[in-house]
């Protein structure tokens, strides 16, 4: 677990700096200046990326969390993590080119069930670290 984590947390870095680079260069040579979703994708990358795995890397070294729920819990957070982050890349690549396919339904519906699927990891997370939790809150 220690090395899926360490791994996926600097993938997460590697995307999030990409990311930045990308949006800058495509809006810069494009000429555009309005919002778009590629704005806040590095930020996504970076925070939930990053920033969570290296949270939970520390709270299974902190916790010895070993439960099957808990590693459920960082497989789905990929999976919603890659969902989000992806429409985030091809909706704002779309702003950016004008395209009128960057409001589509479609688009909005794959982002919202990589929401859900983040919301899933949450609960397998805290469930797992909650497996972790309680025989120790039991020690007084």
């Amino acid at each position: 677990m220690f090395n899926l984590l360490y791994r996926s947390a600097a993938t997460w870095t590697a995307l999030g700096l990409v990311s930045g680079l990308y949006y800058r260069e495509l809006t810069k040579a494009n000429d555009f200046s309005g919002h778009t979703q590629l704005a806040v994708a590095h930020t996504h990358a970076l925070a939930l990326g990053t920033l969570m795995l290296l949270v939970l890397l520390a709270l299974v070294a902190a916790l010895g969390i070993d439960d099957r729920r808990f590693r459920w819990g960082v497989l789905t957070w990929h999976v919603g993590l890659v969902m989000t982050f992806g429409m985030q890349l091809v909706k704002g690549t779309l702003q950016v080119l004008g395209n009128s396919a960057s409001d589509s339904a479609a688009l909005a519906g794959i982002a919202g069930l990589g929401h859900i699927t983040l919301t899933a990891a949450f609960i397998l997370l805290f469930i797992g670290i909650g497996s972790a939790v309680r025989p120790r809150a039991l020690v007084v």
